[in-house]
């Protein structure tokens, strides 16, 4: 069971086989994140009823002249959900109704500190349903294990090079089951940016669908029950969301901001909406603090994968290696193959499992809250209030006698799977930035045939050959000391030492050679030699004084930084 590509839109008048080519819901769709409620009044189809405001920045050499809480409450609205980082805010009138929104939109807009003003959109988690036989035995017919994606993924290869110890992945989904076993030892920091009313903390989850997202990406390994995560040992960042445009902004910048190497989004929004400004300033902010981005491909057999995936892979720019923005995730099926419900095309990255097909599992088992769930319980889609109620999943499944897990099959799945990888190879190589994580990921996957391919992108997930390639890329420059200088008459003999330690688990690649600097007092320093030798001896002229230092240049390309003064100075006696 995945997750569908759409945002909460109304849907009903059009028909059910034109919303799934178009990466819709239809019956049986989406539910929102922690089952967030529709859109109250004055909300039209596809929003929150709420606007999306942005401030625009001081002037260059001002102080934050505003905070939009208080443009806000000024123009008569209350705020929702702010991000004072990036002067944005979800806001909305005292009075609902579309006639409020619209008179609170045109005051804003009004306003000179105001940079823009829009509807705030709402996301939906990437969710197909299933049959009810969509719970499977702990085997499958041809007596398949239960996480067999593992070993078909390579990441027992990939575990013992880096075990992910210390790893941060951030899960934007409906929260997690802190109690549960797989998670209660895994979760670093969390917070709930869900404006539902009656939600809980971002430690529970009334959907189910974040606690199976989180345990395969980092679900707890040697604990003797369950699953383990593809990231093994790495922690969790949990950023609870109902999936509206500022909450899922605020939740990026959040997990920026505690550290997380890598950022899954298993939710989406459908192609008759382009991606806000300040959602992509949000994702490039995530991107620039280190965190490598992976969202789940539709989970329609569509060419369209929707908002945030069609943002880091746009559209015709899955074939070219060097878009590296971030990963859409498609989800293939143990045959190989691209799933039948999954989305393909030129927006699609690469691939991972995320359901088995055939006679096996009709889904990637994973861990589940111990409550029933939203998605256990028949409910009606809040993205189309006017359409037939969803079936339970009657995903639940007994393990080994714990109830506390699931069968889910989608695209929503195979993301996780790639972003706990992601991580392992961010926290064993940090001088790899994240776009060089993304190209390794996409160099390295498992091509049933051509490089690029629009039914699995770059290919299959292949954790052991990422990690591998992560960990023999060296980009920490060596170092060098020069010794003092020894002198006798006009001859001065230079000797240094150097050294190549690269980072703890990373491969070095040793020192190529040392370039010998010098400068003379008033002058720029400039370079003497090349060498690969640890000594040089000079002549110099009488009542002269030098300074010299060295620059070691490793194999791989990387220079050691000139130091802020010389290593050594030396005088030559008249």
């Amino acid at each position: 069971m995945a997750i569908t590509a759409t945002l909460t839109t109304a849907l009903a008048t059009v028909p059910v086989a034109a919303a799934r080519a178009g990466g819709g819901t239809a019956a049986g769709g989406a539910t929102t994140a922690g089952g967030a409620t529709a859109a109250g009044a004055g909300a039209a189809a596809g929003t929150t009823g709420r606007l999306l405001v942005q401030l625009k920045p001081p002037p260059p050499g001002k102080a934050e002249a505003a905070a939009v809480n208080g443009v806000a409450a000024g123009a008569g609205a209350k705020t929702a959900i702010s991000v004072p980082r990036l002067r944005i805010a979800a806001v909305q009138p005292r009075t609902r109704g579309q006639r409020a929104l619209r008179a609170l939109e045109a005051r804003l807009k009004r306003d000179p500190r105001v940079a823009s003003v829009r509807p705030e959109l709402r996301f939906s988690p990437r969710y197909v349903p299933d049959d009810p036989a969509m719970t499977a035995p702990e085997r499958g017919d041809d007596g398949t294990t239960v996480e067999w994606w593992a070993a078909r993924e390579n990441l027992t290869s990939a575990w013992d090079t880096a075990t992910g110890e210390g790893a941060r992945v951030a899960i934007i989904d409906t929260g997690v089951d802190a109690t549960h076993p797989e998670l209660q030892n895994k979760i670093l920091a969390s917070a709930d940016f869900d404006s539902t009313p009656g939600d809980g903390p971002a430690t529970t989850d009334e959907d189910g669908h974040g606690t199976h997202v989180a345990s395969l990406a980092c679900g707890e390994p040697d604990n003797g029950i369950g699953i383990a995560g593809a990231g093994l040992d790495c922690g969790l960042l949990i950023a609870k969301s109902d999936l509206s445009e500022t909450s899922v902004i605020a939740a990026l910048t959040w997990a920026a901001d505690n550290g997380a190497e890598a950022i899954n989004m298993s939710f989406g929004a459908d192609s008759r909406f382009a991606a806000s400004p300040q959602l992509v300033q949000a994702l490039q902010y995530a991107n620039s603090k280190g965190a490598v981005l992976v969202a789940a491909a539709a989970d329609v057999p569509s060419q369209e994968q929707g908002i945030p995936a069609n943002v880091l892979q746009p559209n015709g720019t899955g074939a070219d290696i060097n878009t590296n923005f971030g990963l859409t995730v498609t989800a293939a099926d143990a045959r190989d193959r691209r799933a039948d419900f999954a989305g393909l095309g030129s927006q699609v990255s690469m691939a991972a499992y995320g359901t088995y097909g055939g006679s096996g599992p009709r889904g990637i088992l994973g861990a589940f809250p111990a409550q029933r769930t939203l998605l256990e319980r028949r409910h009606r889609d809040p993205s189309d209030p006017l359409g037939d109620s969803i079936a339970p999943c009657q995903c639940r499944t007994r393990f080994e006698g714990d109830s506390r897990y699931a069968y889910l099959r989608g695209t929503s799945m195979a993301a996780p799977q790639v972003a706990g990888v992601a991580a392992l190879m961010r926290h064993l190589n940090p001088d790899l930035p994240p776009a060089d994580v993304v190209r390794i990921l996409k160099q390295t996957a498992a091509r049933p045939g051509a490089d690029w391919s629009p039914d699995l992108g770059w290919g299959i997930l292949d954790a052991g050959a990422a990690v591998a390639a992560a960990r023999s890329v060296d980009f920490h420059p060596p170092t060098s000391q020069l010794e003092r200088p020894k002198v006798r008459g006009r001859s001065i003999l230079l000797r240094w030492r150097g050294e190549d330690d690269a980072v703890a688990g990373v491969v070095a690649s040793g020192i190529d050679h040392f370039e010998i600097w010098r400068a003379t007092p008033g002058h720029t320093a400039r370079r003497l030699k090349a060498t690969v030798a640890h000594s040089l001896r000079l002549r110099g002229k009488r009542g002269s004084r030098y300074s010299f230092f060295t620059i070691a240049v490793d194999h791989a390309g990387n220079r050691e930084p000139p130091p802020v003064r010389a290593d050594a100075s030396v005088r030559v006696a008249r």
